[in-house]
């Protein structure tokens, strides 16, 4: 992760990537904690936490920040996933519950790496996505606010691009399509963010992470890598790379997502500091952040 300064440091600028979904109605809150990986129940209003969905399998869907604003309304900030698709799918299981699911198409994500005025942890500051919220994603490495509202912020690609490679630093994964359904939370080592539950009751793919987690079946986590060629999300080999056109090394992980030279591999817990390489180039492992949970 770069610690340049950009030229909008301190100053609101667009966070791709991101999406923004309501849950409305008296049942909102009960739909989400039977759908949801994590505790919602235990979410007080006017506070967030890291959230998810699973398939049956205990896959994770699509990752986000669940917002509870009062006892009938929920905001999930979504991660790399279509908006659409995501609220046609999820709405399936609406049934006769009393909540309405939309993607809130007007409500822009906008980022800074400052201090936030008035949100700490897992406190949100403001009152609703039409006047604007502001959310604490401060951790280990800096200082960072998130703005969720009607306000348009600038581009800022260099901004853009250091503040994903913040998300990856902290062990937040930032996962592309091609990723979805790939991986139970374990594997992404979604513990570190608080973002799901092994004793809440049930939920789909919970019967998966509960029987992972007491019987102490998770052999994978997410690994911190830096190199030449981590971009390429290929797999992660055991060793330094081979020369000479000799035998390819051993795979041992798969890159699950990049940020210029960094990037996130799914490992063995007992993978070690390597050497490792991706495609032929050596690359080293650096230690996740810590500071982003709630």
């Amino acid at each position: 992760m770069s610690d340049k300064p950009t030229a909008t440091n301190g100053e609101y600028f667009t966070v791709p990537g991101w999406a923004v979904v309501a849950l409305r109605g008296e049942d909102a809150s009960r739909f989400a904690q039977a759908q949801f990986m994590g505790d919602v129940a235990a979410l007080a209003p006017g506070q967030w936490q890291w959230n998810g969905w699973l398939t049956p399998k205990g896959r994770v869907i699509a990752l986000f920040a669940l917002l509870r604003i009062d006892e009938t309304s929920l905001l999930l900030l979504l991660a790399d996933a279509d908006p659409g698709d995501f609220v046609a799918a999820l709405s399936r299981f609406v049934f006769r519950s009393k909540v309405k699911i939309t993607h809130e198409a007007a409500v822009r994500v906008a980022g800074a790496f400052r201090a936030p005025d008035a949100a700490r942890g897992a406190a949100v500051a403001g009152t609703g996505a039409d006047s604007g919220l502001e959310l604490d994603f401060t951790g280990a490495g800096g200082a960072r606010t998130l703005r969720i509202g009607p306000e348009a912020a600038a581009q800022d690609p260099g901004s853009a691009a250091r503040w994903r490679a913040c998300d990856l630093a902290h062990g937040l994964p930032r996962l592309d399509p091609a990723q979805r359904e790939q991986w139970t939370p374990q594997q992404l080592s979604l513990d570190r963010l608080h973002a799901y539950s092994v004793k809440k009751g049930c939920y789909p793919g919970q019967e998966i992470v509960a029987r992972t987690h007491f019987l102490g079946q998770a052999k994978r986590g997410l690994v911190r890598l830096q190199g030449a060629a981590v971009a390429g999300l290929g797999e992660v080999t055991a060793g330094v790379p081979p020369t000479g056109g000799g035998a390819s090394n051993r795979p041992i992980g798969q890159i699950v997502c990049a940020a210029g030279d960094e990037a996130l591999a799914v490992m063995p817990l007992d993978a070690g500091d390597g050497p490792f390489s991706c495609d032929g180039q050596a690359c080293e492992r650096l230690p996740l952040l810590d500071g982003l949970a709630r």
